[in-house]
């Protein structure tokens, strides 16, 4: 699902450069649920942000899904991701102005899917929202903006998501439903799972561990 060769990526601001990632190389299977750690700063969120398409590489070759990344322009890697790719995010980004079923329809019905709101419905009754469809994101708890979050990653069926932080903002409680809720759904549907986090206990759920460090990557915790 995921090949990345030697790719480092480094940042310019008015301190200087600053290597993010240095020559990192990383393989990972279909269906397969990986951890990522790491200390703040360490490249966690830039790497999910490459294997998004959303960064490119300083240097490097990234394949996802059996697309060489490098070789898409900006409208190819928007249908990519709209194909293969779903997104849980740790503030959740909803449109405040949209409902849940319109939050978790509108990347689909971007994408050109005829039955994004059926799908939108669907997914929200999966996530235990099926009596939340019409409610803004507001009138919403944050566990619940963030199955809807979820919702939205899973609903059009990838093959790859990619969380960063997803409880970030959650009590533990509300974080363990949620977790429970993504791990439940990678399972159902077969996709690959990368999960940034802090929280050890989390990525031991995992079937991998990572750990980003000084811009090099080694499995394990």
């Amino acid at each position: 699902m995921i090949a990345v060769y030697n790719v480092s990526y480094s940042l310019v601001s008015g301190a200087g450069t600053v290597n993010v990632l240095e020559g990192v190389s990383w393989q990972v299977g279909q269906g397969q649920s990986v951890a990522v750690v790491g200390p703040s700063g360490s490249g966690k969120t830039s790497l999910l942000m490459l294997l998004a398409g959303l960064e490119r590489p300083t240097s490097g070759r990234i394949v996802v899904a059996n697309h060489d990344l490098l070789a898409l322009d900006e409208d190819e890697l928007a249908r990519f991701r709209q194909r293969h790719v779903g997104i849980v995010f740790q503030n959740f980004l909803l449109l405040p102005a949209l409902t849940a079923e319109e939050n978790v329809a509108l990347p689909m019905e971007l994408a050109g899917i005829a039955d994004a709101r059926e799908r939108a419905k669907q997914a929200l009754v999966q996530v235990g929202l099926g009596h939340r469809l019409q409610h803004l994101p507001s009138q919403l708890s944050g566990g619940e903006q963030q199955r809807v979050a979820v919702a939205r990653a899973f609903a059009s069926a990838p093959d790859l998501i990619l969380a960063d932080e997803p409880t970030g903002n959650l009590d533990s409680s509300t974080g363990q439903k949620v977790m429970d809720l993504l791990f439940d759904l990678q399972a159902t549907q077969g996709a690959t799972l990368i999960l940034v986090t802090h929280d050890l206990q989390l990525a031991r759920r995992c079937s991998r561990q990572m750990r980003l460090r000084g811009g090099t990557m080694e499995e394990g915790l």
